[in-house]
């Protein structure tokens, strides 16, 4: 699976506003930002973001996933820290 694949499941799934995905070989990192994640804990954040990629992983397609979710102004304040 390429990184594009996912990351058109991904905006087609969530109101992103910001959207990176790096990795090949069913490796990959995740790293979104949207004003939807607010007050939510990073548990269910990364549940949001894995949801639409569900039957990707079941198949192996996504053998192992990192995300990484933010709102947009926790994005601002550690985009530095994420190499952004």
């Amino acid at each position: 699976m390429h990184p594009t694949e996912i990351e058109s499941i991904l905006r087609a799934a969530l109101a992103l506003d910001e959207l990176y995905v790096q990795g090949e070989n069913g490796h990959y990192k995740v790293i979104a930002v949207s004003s939807l994640f607010a007050g939510m804990s990073r548990v269910k954040k990364q549940q949001t973001v894995y949801a639409p990629l569900k039957e990707h992983i079941a198949s192996n397609a996504i053998h192992a996933l990192s995300i990484k979710a933010f709102t947009p102004e926790e994005w601002q304040r550690d985009r530095k820290l994420n190499g952004y």
